[in-house]
């Protein structure tokens, strides 16, 4: 399947004729680390920017270089927010709703920044945003519709994937700068060998640690 063009995104947003502000989350997967969500309103869809930002897509689908070049366009250009939800806030509230309230912190600093009326959020995946006082649309696949949706997941992603390899210097062992967090092989192994940290989500190990302890008693 061909990826949409940046133009293609940026047209997608201006379609709404209002201040569009893109907002999309990183990190709901993983078993270690907080969860990031950005939001983005471009000032401006220029074709200066629009050609700067060529590659622009989902971050997913981009490589770490191409997120990481356009990274500082990005976060110099347009008005943005990055907001992290800790790992003891994931425990307490789930991480769908972490997820959610680091979308509504990051647009609502938006929104303070913006100072307009006529504003639409536009919500990466099924779900919108809880208790939200602004207009707002959820958009399915929306980092690979929306430019500001977009430009929102590759701010997350950089800044998440940032995060994750100041964590691995402090823990090396569980290779946080090439998994992320996320469940690999080695990392599980890790686990087993050193234990958990307290920046280790334990409920996303609680079937791991059950089935451990079934196969003790063999």
């Amino acid at each position: 399947m061909m990826l949409k063009s940046s133009k293609n995104l940026f047209e997608f947003d201006m379609k709404f004729n209002q201040v569009v502000i893109g907002t999309d989350e990183a990190g709901r997967g993983p078993a270690a680390g907080g969860v990031f969500a950005a939001a983005v309103a471009f000032p401006e869809n220029s074709a200066n920017l629009i050609e700067r930002l060529s590659i622009l897509n989902d971050s997913k689908k981009l490589s770490k270089k191409k997120r990481e070049s356009i990274y500082d366009i990005i976060k110099n250009e347009t008005i943005n927010s990055i907001i992290c939800v800790e790992v003891d806030e994931i425990e307490k509230i789930n991480i769908l709703n972490a997820s959610l309230k680091a979308m509504q912190l990051a647009c609502e600093d938006v929104i303070s920044k913006l100072k307009e009326d006529n504003i639409l959020v536009l919500v990466d995946g099924n779900k919108l945003i809880k208790n939200f006082k602004f207009p707002q649309k959820f958009i399915i696949k929306g980092d690979g519709t929306s430019a500001s949706i977009a430009a929102a997941s590759i701010l997350a992603k950089v800044t998440r994937d940032r995060y994750m390899e100041e964590l691995d210097s402090i823990y090396p062992q569980y290779g946080w700068a090439k998994n992320a967090g996320y469940l690999t092989k080695e990392h599980i192994e890790a686990i087993d060998t050193f234990g958990l940290t307290k920046y280790h989500r334990a409920s996303f190990l609680r079937k791991h640690f059950e089935q451990q302890k079934q196969l003790s008693l063999f």
